[in-house]
């Protein structure tokens, strides 16, 4: 599995589990699931993700997107 992929899962488990944390635990966990939209817009548009960056540093094949 390459970093593009992983993102996915990654990014995709954390809102999930953020959307877990506000229903059953407080509303407030809401601004966890803004601050995970907001980085995958500027990782869109910068090209800087720091998941990505770590997972790279584990060793993780980059893909074409991350590939800096």
């Amino acid at each position: 599995m390459n970093i593009d992929r992983l993102m996915f899962v990654f990014a995709g488990s954390m809102i999930l589990i953020s959307l877990l944390l506000t229903h059953f635990v407080h509303a407030n966990f809401v601004w966890f699931t803004v601050f995970i939209g907001f980085n995958m817009i500027q990782a869109a548009f910068t090209g800087f993700c720091p998941a990505a960056k770590i997972f790279s540093k584990m060793g993780i094949q980059t893909g074409c997107a991350f590939s800096k």
